[in-house]
């Protein structure tokens, strides 16, 4: 495998799994009844587990292959002199850094009690993913517009979590709508989602208008270039996550709770809106590696 290949691999898994705490603890803890929030809390304990153990590898991992790309392939990554230059003189070890800080301390999250776990988990993975605002294209710029750049990747990266990342818990509060004591606790849940949701995927739309004219200055129309090309997917897989979550809004949240049927269209829309924002999270994890324009 090469170091590229690698990168691309550890952005993917270490974002998915990054975005997930996010946006579930944070569903959870602000969005969900107490006594449901936990008990799908504790559902999701098996991937809470597995998530922080991506996390923890992808980190680990980050720091040999990122000096493998910029030094002469893996002999490089492993050296101990290429790897403190790069902790102690440049942005990428910066931001390493911040991120191997909160990994550890999500880490010793897990060992908290539920209600103040969840709130703890929320917090730590947002400022996890704000670390990944001081790489990238945003980081190329200088002064003020360095600045908005970044702000702008905080604010499209936690609100693109807050969307996705809860999916999964929503996911299991649909399974608990026909039941007795938690059915309405339930469809509290989902209505607060949904409301919560035209927040998020406003901002999603906008920082994501924003970012693309600051990198590509425009629309991603030079389908010739790559980066573009990805991004233009991109763009058109979330547009249909869009649509598939108006018409869960509007057609399926209203008939929850006099139709069976709508239940289960609005779990099987869910668990598809869960695969697209998997391949949204690949192709940046991809493109984000790539240059904007021709070389």
């Amino acid at each position: 495998m090469t170091p590229d290949t690698a990168f691309v691999l550890c952005r993917f898994v270490f974002d998915g799994a990054a975005l997930f705490f996010w946006g579930s603890a944070a569903y959870l803890w602000l969005l969900v009844p107490e006594g449901l929030s936990g008990s799908i809390w504790a559902r999701l304990r098996v991937a809470r587990v597995a998530a922080v153990a991506l996390i923890t590898i992808a980190t680990a991992a980050l720091l040999p292959v990122r000096g493998a790309m910029l030094g002469n392939g893996w002999a490089d990554g492993l050296d101990t002199g290429t790897t403190i230059s790069m902790l102690t003189g440049t942005s990428i070890g910066t931001a390493w850094a911040w991120q191997a800080v909160f990994a550890v301390v999500l880490l010793a999250v897990t060992c908290m009690s539920s209600r103040r776990q969840m709130a703890a988990t929320a917090i730590v993975s947002a400022l996890l993913l704000c670390g990944l605002a001081l790489t990238g294209h945003a980081a190329m710029n200088d002064g003020w517009l360095r600045v908005f750049h970044q702000a702008n990747d905080i604010v499209h990266v936690l609100a693109a979590g807050a969307w996705i990342g809860a999916l999964a818990p929503v996911a299991l509060v649909l399974s608990r709508l026909r039941e007795h004591t938690a059915g309405a606790e339930a469809q509290t849940a989902l209505i607060r989602f949904s409301t919560a949701g035209h927040m998020a995927v406003a901002l999603v739309i906008l920082s994501g208008l924003a970012n693309s004219l600051l990198v590509v200055g425009g629309p991603p129309l030079d389908w010739s270039v790559p980066y573009q090309r990805l991004l233009a997917l991109k763009i058109g897989l979330v547009v249909l996550m869009v649509l598939m979550a108006v018409f869960n809004r509007y057609g399926l949240v209203p008939r929850i709770g006099r139709s069976r049927a709508a239940g289960k269209a609005l779990a099987t829309g869910t668990i598809a809106e869960i695969v697209i924002a998997a391949g949204v999270v690949a192709l940046v994890a991809w493109f984000g590696t790539l240059e904007p324009f021709p070389g």
